[in-house]
């Protein structure tokens, strides 16, 4: 039966380091239990440094740096403090790799929040599509020069209206597509802003139910009419969703330009179509 080497022990660990200390600027490379301390060390940590996305190897290098240090000679327990210390370096050093910088800039506090660098073509979705530097809002208080003076502004009544239009346009039938609008309107009024109400209606099984739509169908349902709830698409045209955008000035026929839209409300339309008895 073998028996583990001392090292391995707190105490071993630390009569190892206060000898290699003062053995000499050499000792670490000729002292042959060094390179066995370095050998468990990768063995130890490889696992952890694989969670990170690095190899064995660096977490012996950071090993071999904390090891060198008084914080490590003088420790209740130097294991502890080399165990947290390999973390910290493995965490900075992934991040690092990330944020193409330096291990040492990537501890700084002004880079916390930075998220790693990546190229555009990793996104599905075309920067300028989200991006909020890249979009620019409507002007509600604008008043479009084309139009009339005298010529009422679009209100919700018109909008939904114009909704139901677009959907019957679409493949909908007309009395399923009114009360298919009317029901998310209705909670968009009871919930106060469009993410609560889409939240809420997603679960909806009641409104499911109503227009005989499944799961996929009435969520492409909901992001047409409500906008995408991400974030990342707050002022985007997809975000704003079908009445918003009517709301603010939009034409049916550009929605009908909108390819996502159409193809998402003309894709549930099928399904939809055995709700027409509702």
């Amino acid at each position: 039966m073998s028996t583990a080497p001392s090292f391995t022990t707190a105490e071993g660990l630390r009569l190892l380091l206060v000898r290699l200390h003062y053995s000499g600027p050499r000792a670490w490379q000729d002292d042959p239990e060094a390179s066995k301390v370095m050998e468990f060390a990768m063995r130890k940590y490889g696992a952890l440094a694989r969670k990170y996305g690095l190899e064995p190897s660096d977490a012996a290098v950071a090993t071999f740096d904390v090891m060198r240090t008084r914080a490590a000679r003088v420790a209740d327990d130097p294991w502890a403090v080399v165990t947290r210390a390999v973390q910290l370096s493995l965490i900075y050093e992934a991040r690092a790799q990330g944020l193409l910088c330096s291990p040492h800039q990537a501890r700084r506090a002004a880079l916390a929040t930075c998220h790693d660098a990546e190229r555009f073509s990793n996104r599905e979705t075309e920067l300028a599509d989200y991006h909020p530097s890249l979009q620019v809002e409507d002007d509600l208080d604008e008043i479009d020069a084309s139009k009339p003076a005298d010529e009422e502004p679009t209100n919700a009544y018109m909008a939904l209206d114009a909704a139901v239009a677009l959907f019957v346009d679409l493949g909908w039938p007309e009395r399923a597509a009114r009360i298919g609008l009317e029901y998310i309107c209705s909670r968009v009024i009871r919930s106060g802003d469009r993410p609560a109400a889409y939240e809420s209606l997603r679960r909806d099984r009641h409104a499911r139910a109503l227009l005989e739509l499944d799961q996929e169908s009435w969520l492409d349902v909901l992001r047409a009419v409500l906008g995408n709830p991400s974030p990342d698409y707050t002022a985007t045209a997809a975000g704003r969703g079908v009445l918003l955008r009517l709301l603010i000035g939009h034409q049916v026929d550009e929605l009908f330009g909108d390819a996502d839209v159409a193809d998402a409300i003309e894709k549930a339309a099928t399904k939809a179509a055995g709700g027409s008895h509702v």
